[in-house]
């Protein structure tokens, strides 16, 4: 097989020379490197090698070049080679607009030259890139297609579980020449050439398997989730798959302990919707929120977690010392100790009419799967928090136009200042304080809210409507087993009272931060705990914390 390719664009002859050698000299043996000195040489060359069917595994582009700067050139390459790992070359008088570009093109780094010695400065980091390349599920995006109708509650449904689960697949619309030939071939036309509503989307697999409006489970089957457990009985059981459910995966396996994480819909969680968390140790130039769970999820597998997606809690029960938890299939599974971490999800909006549009104009977070969508277009964003923002500056790289809704007086109290001064700067973004949504009309999809601020209530034209507001934890599953406060999140430590289902024998801490259940063996971690720092590091840390707590729990039992 022939060697995947590694490109590097320079416009200087001696710095694009330098480069080309320092790659050579360390990934030779594995990698082809091809050099060019000029952006368009450059396209010619990577439209050259997709017509041969080469494989692209890095692109390095300078930024500084004339005729298509480096962030141009990238954008286009993507086209051809989206799977290949991206880097931007800058000076140091680049930088800021290096950083800028993160929301323009989604990089996977900026290096800033010269650096010297490469060992040091060059090498990890192009090292790190290319195990994520070789590690990425890099099939053809027409291997899985799904073809469905623009405005299918159910067809942005099967598009989101695949994108936030990292599975690559071609969208064609029902009524294109394409979609009409698949389902046909697939007899989903019926005499009269329409399709119904109900029979879309049609998502065919690389095999040629064909599934009509599957359900999430099916559809995880299909394209090679795990959806079944190994064995019924663990020593941890996981519940949620977000930040707060990876840390305690990664950290529960590593440590010997039989794990295994159930997902209802895909690893990240809220926090996996993120287009990109700037403020998160280790990743000074930001990572998206798929990205970070993809290398959670990544770890936890290598050490022995079992990861299992579509599969809906129904219930926990304590019988003896073993914790059940139940599916909405009817199997279970048991294991000494459990760690819930079903985090929160996005607080519907009243506002008359809109429930009718989700799915089709009105979307609970989903900016990442939703923005190419959007290009041309004027969009509402409907939050105060930083999910909110963080969806705001990334559709603000596809929208003509973006315009936050903020219910309060200003984004100080819920919002990261590096946020705050980031949305300031960008001129497409629009915040509307003092304003919020209070009807919405349409037809077959989403054509106009209606929006209530200071000088009283006007109709806006808009096919488009993002919500990230507020935080409802999902546990209305635990029933009376696990005690909650008033609004669901679950109690811990501390905050507990007595309760039944605490042998007597088995006394009350007071530690400060404990986050053991009204159950002992039973555990909380994340955003669904009550009081808890709504953060993804602190979800995380949580995570690892409670863990620490299995452990101590299993030497008492």
């Amino acid at each position: 097989m022939d060697k995947p390719v590694i490109v590097t664009v320079d416009d200087d002859p001696g710095v694009s020379r330098a480069v080309a050698r320092d790659l050579r000299r360390r990934y030779g043996q594995s990698y082809r490197v091809v050099r060019a000195d000029s952006a368009p040489q450059g396209m010619d060359s990577v439209r050259e090698m997709r017509l041969r069917g080469d494989d692209v595994a890095a692109i390095l582009a300078d930024y500084r070049m004339p005729q298509m700067n480096g962030v141009e050139f990238l954008e286009q390459a993507m086209d051809l080679y989206p799977y290949a790992r991206r880097v931007l070359l800058t000076a140091y008088a680049d930088t800021e607009a290096a950083i800028q570009a993160i929301n323009v093109v989604d990089l996977d780094h900026y290096m800033l030259k010269p650096w010297d010695p490469p060992e040091e400065k060059f090498y990890p980091i192009l090292d790190s890139l290319l195990d994520a390349w070789q590690r990425a599920d890099r099939r053809e995006s027409d291997e899985l297609r799904v073809v469905g109708a623009r405005w299918s509650a159910r067809s942005y449904e099967v598009r989101d579980f695949l994108s936030r689960n990292q599975v690559p697949y071609r969208w064609i619309l029902a009524d294109s020449p394409e979609g009409a030939q698949l389902l046909a071939a697939a007899g989903e036309e019926s005499e009269e050439g329409e399709i119904s509503p109900a029979r879309l989307p049609l998502v065919v697999t690389g095999e040629g398997t064909k599934l009509i409006a599957p359900d999430a489970s099916t559809l995880a089957a299909a394209v090679g989730l795990s959806t079944a457990p190994a064995t019924d009985f663990y020593d941890l059981i996981v519940i949620g798959g977000g930040p707060g459910g990876l840390g305690a995966a990664v950290y529960g396996a590593s440590e010997g302990l039989r794990t295994v994480m159930v997902e209802q819909h895909a690893s990240g969680g809220q926090a996996g919707q993120s287009s990109r968390i700037e403020n998160y140790l280790g990743f000074p130039d930001g990572v998206s929120g798929a990205q970070l769970a993809d290398r959670a999820r990544r770890q936890a597998l290598k050490f022995g977690a079992e990861l299992l997606t579509a599969r809906t809690v129904t219930s926990l029960e304590v019988k003896g010392r073993a914790r059940v938890v139940g599916f909405a299939d009817g199997g279970s599974i048991a294991a000494h100790t459990v760690i819930i971490a079903t985090g929160v999800s996005y607080r519907r909006l009243a506002a008359p009419g809109l429930d009718d549009f989700v799915g089709r104009g009105t979307y609970y977070g989903a900016a990442v799967t939703e923005a190419p969508e959007c290009r041309g277009c004027e969009v509402y964003v409907v939050g105060a928090a930083n999910s909110a923002g963080q969806g705001a500056v990334y559709l603000s790289g596809y929208a003509d136009r973006v315009h936050l809704i903020v219910r309060g007086d200003g984004l100080e109290k819920s919002m990261s200042h590096y946020l705050i001064e980031q949305i300031a700067q960008i001129p497409n973004i629009e915040v509307h304080t003092g304003t919020e949504v209070v009807g919405a009309e349409g037809g077959d999809h989403l054509e106009r809210i209606t929006l209530k601020g200071p000088d009283g209530e006007r109709t806006v034209e808009t096919e488009r409507l993002f919500v990230f507001i507020g935080a409802e934890p999902f546990t209305d599953w635990l029933g009376d087993t696990i005690e909650r406060d008033s609004k669901g999140f679950v109690l811990t430590g501390p905050d507990l009272t007595a309760s039944e289902n605490r042998p007597r024998n088995w006394p009350l801490r007071r530690e400060p931060y404990h986050l053991e259940t009204n159950v002992p063996g039973v555990f909380a971690a994340g955003d669904v705990r009550a009081d808890s720092i709504k953060r993804v590091a602190s979800a995380v840390g949580e995570g690892a914390m409670a863990v620490a707590l299995v452990h101590r729990y299993l030497e008492k039992t």
